[in-house]
């Protein structure tokens, strides 16, 4: 595509990649520079496996603590709450302790989940009532990585781009739209972005790996759902929970988005 600069950046155990629709090379550099250095500096704030990021922070509190958190972590943890009330607990990111079980192939029973945790609804803090769950912002934090992203080269002037974490979710802003192959769908489907972003969740590639609340299990391999919307962390949270649901659910559910499955 012409006046495409593209950036790759490892961070969220995946590759992002930028491609910035810039004619200016050295506009691109710094604005590429800046957006992955928020990259960065988010996923410091995200991951529960960074010792000192907020998320960890919050993992080892106890009951009755209070701990004041990042801005970032604060509203992601906020969409992530509103996905887990829009999806009736379909999504949730407090199952740190079950992913792990599965991810790990313990043997037995993943453990109940349990502990409550509260979201202060006027400053960025978190609220222990009782410990025991493990915020895990996996299904989640690439997309909100990509909005905060979208939201740096627009202030540093940049009109078009294609924002990707992997192959799971892309996001595309501007004039011009991007086609999208998704490649384990059996027909081979494309689906047009603009102005908007596509979320994928599965088991294809990473197993069995996706837990759900409902059965306390993981889900079966070769199921997969792309999920359009236009914040790319809404798209990754509601594609997560709506691999959770049967045919008629998602029909309910998704009335409003663009779905594409395999199930």
């Amino acid at each position: 595509m012409k006046h495409a600069q593209i950036y790759e950046h490892q961070a969220m155990n995946t590759v992002f990649t930028l491609c910035l629709l810039e004619p200016d090379p050295a506009l691109a550099d710094k604005s590429a520079l800046a957006a992955i250095q928020l990259l960065d500096e988010i996923e410091n704030k995200l991951s529960r496996y960074i010792e000192s990021s907020d998320i960890s922070q919050i993992n080892h509190m106890k009951a009755g603590e209070s701990l004041f958190i990042s801005q970032y972590a604060y509203d992601c943890l906020r969409l992530a709450f509103d996905a887990n009330r829009v999806t009736g607990g379909l999504f949730d990111s407090t199952l740190g302790k079950q992913i792990d079980h599965l991810k790990n192939k313990t043997e037995g029973i993943a453990p109940t989940p349990f502990g409550k945790l509260l979201i202060d609804p006027s400053r960025p803090a978190v609220h222990c009532e009782q410990a025991g769950r493990q915020i895990d912002l996996g299904g989640i934090g690439k997309g909100f990585a990509l909005d905060r992203m979208k939201k740096c080269l627009r202030d540093w002037g940049i009109s078009a781009a294609l924002l990707s974490a992997g192959a799971s979710t892309r996001l595309a802003f501007g004039d011009t739209g991007w086609d999208i192959h998704l490649e384990e769908h059996p027909n081979r489907k494309t689906v047009h972005i603009k102005e908007e972003a596509i979320s994928a969740s599965g088991t294809n590639r990473q197993r069995a790996h996706i837990f759900s609340p409902q059965l306390g299990t993981a889900l079966p391999e070769n199921q997969k759902i792309w999920l359009v919307h236009e914040s790319a962390a809404l798209a990754d949270a509601l594609s997560t929970a709506c691999i959770l649901m049967n045919k008629e659910e998602i029909k309910i559910f998704t009335r409003n988005y663009r779905v594409f499955s395999i199930l």
